[in-house]
C-alpha cells in the first residue's frame, strides 16, 4: 500500500507526536515536508523537551539544554514547513511513563488539534538488528498516544475535565506509526529527502559536525526496497504500520 488516498483527496490536518526533538524529523520528516507542501495542515507535539541529551556536552545544564532543543524543535518544523508552533508537553526526558496524566495530555492535543491522521512511535520496538536498542521514551510515547486515540480522545466521560475545558471528544481517522518492523504502507518522499535533511541540521546540540546525509539517504533507499517488493515503485521511501479507523 503506498500513500493514502485520503491524504490525496484534499488538505488534511496531521498531527504528529513524538518523545523528543529530533525524533519526528529522523522518523518521518520527508513524510511532514511532503506532506506540508501539498498544502496539509500539520501540527507537532513534543512529549518532552529533550532535556537529557546533551550528547557529551559536560557544561549544558538541563535548563539551558531544554532551551535550546526547543528552539533547535521549532526551527526543523519552519524548516519541513509546519505553519503551527511547536506543543510542548515538558515530560522530563529518560523519565517518560505511560501515566493517565500523560495519556489526557495528548489526547487534550488530539482534541485542540481535531486531527484526521496521528503519526506516532511504535510501542512494540525494544530493538533493532545487532545494533539498535530503543529509548523506552519512544515505546511510551507510542503506546500512550494510541491509548489517547482509543479510547480518550473520542470518548467524552473518560477525562471530564477536558469536557470541562471545552474540548468536545474527536476521533482520529487514521494512524501511521513510525519505526514500525512490518510497515505496510510507504510514502514516496524523493522529492522531500532533501528538505529532511534540513530540517535534521536544525538540531545542532545533538548531531553536532555530523552529516545526516548518507545514513539518512541509505535509510530512506532501504525503505523503497522493500515498498518495490510490495509494487510500489519509489526510490526513496518511509514506512509505516497504517492503521485505518472505521
Amino acid at each position: 500500500m503506498a500513500e493514502t488516498s485520503a491524504v490525496r483527496q484534499g488538505p488534511k490536518r496531521v498531527l504528529i507526536v513524538m518523545a523528543h526533538p529530533d525524533d519526528g524529523e529522523f522518523s518521518c520528516g520527508g513524510t511532514i515536508a511532503r506532506w506540508a507542501a501539498e498544502g496539509h495542515d500539520i501540527s507537532y507535539c513534543l512529549v518532552t523537551d529533550g532535556q537529557v541529551g546533551d550528547a557529551g556536552d559536560n557544561e549544558i545544564t538541563s535548563e539551558r539544554l531544554a532551551e535550546k532543543r526547543r528552539k533547535e524543535a521549532q526551527d526543523a518544523a519552519d524548516a519541513l514547513g509546519v505553519r503551527h508552533p511547536v506543543i510542548f508537553l515538558h515530560h522530563w526526558d529518560s523519565r517518560v511513563q505511560h501515566t493517565l496524566e500523560l495519556r489526557r495530555d495528548i489526547a487534550r492535543v488530539v482534541r485542540q488539534v481535531r486531527p484526521e491522521i496521528v503519526i506516532c512511535q511504535d510501542p512494540t520496538r525494544y530493538w533493532s538488528g545487532q545494533g539498535y536498542i530503543n529509548h523506552p521514551d519512544h515505546r511510551i510515547a507510542g503506546e500512550a498516544t494510541l491509548a489517547a486515540i482509543m479510547p480518550v480522545a473520542g470518548t467524552r466521560l473518560a477525562f471530564p475535565e477536558l469536557a470541562e475545558e471545552g474540548l468536545a471528544p474527536h476521533e482520529v481517522s487514521e494512524v501511521y506509526i513510525t519505526g514500525a518492523e512490518s510497515a505496510d504502507r510507504w510514502v514516496d518522499i524523493g522529492a522531500s529527502l532533501p528538505t529532511k535533511i534540513a530540517a535534521l541540521r536544525a538540531h545542532v546540540s545533538q548531531l553536532k559536525d555530523w552529516d545526516p546525509t548518507e545514513p539518512v539517504t541509505h535509510w530512506a533507499r532501504e525503505n523503497a526496497t522493500v515498498a518495490r517488493k510490495y509494487g510500489h515503485e519509489m526510490e526513496f521511501a518511509e514506512g509505516f504500520k497504517y492503521i485505518k479507523r472505521q
